[in-house]
């Protein structure tokens, strides 16, 4: 598989290129693109097919793996986790958010209004 067709970076976009090749990839592996089990190329092939640096693409490949979107397996290389890689992210980030709103006192319609709100505002917060 030829990842510089399935990972456009563009250097002049206000976001980071480490961040494009992380969004990319998120993107390919919900979409099925990169199913479970796909190994993915090194870090220095993979820098090499994008005209990267390899610290950019290492730099995504950490954030990946943070995220549990990859795996890491010693020299056998890197590869898709077996999980959606929103699941762990979003079972968290909600945790977080009804032990916050708990610890103000506000109900569950109350705390989706603050959601809703930041959803509106395109992800930037409640103002």
């Amino acid at each position: 598989m030829n990842f510089s067709d399935l990972l456009k970076t563009d250097v002049h976009q206000d976001v980071p290129l480490f961040e494009q090749i992380r969004v990319a990839l998120i993107a390919a592996v919900r979409a099925g693109s990169l199913p479970a089990g796909t190994r993915l190329p090194t870090v220095r092939d993979l820098a090499n097919q994008l005209g990267l640096a390899v610290n950019t693409v290492a730099r995504a490949y950490r954030e990946l793996e943070t995220g549990g979107v990859v795996e890491t397996r010693g020299r056998f290389g890197t590869f898709v986790a077996n999980s959606d890689p929103a699941d762990a992210a979003m079972t968290q980030a909600a945790g977080a958010f009804v032990a916050a709103a708990r610890a103000v006192g506000l109900g569950k319609a109350d705390a989706l209004r603050y959601l809703d709100a930041a959803f509106g505002s395109a992800g930037s917060g409640v103002s």
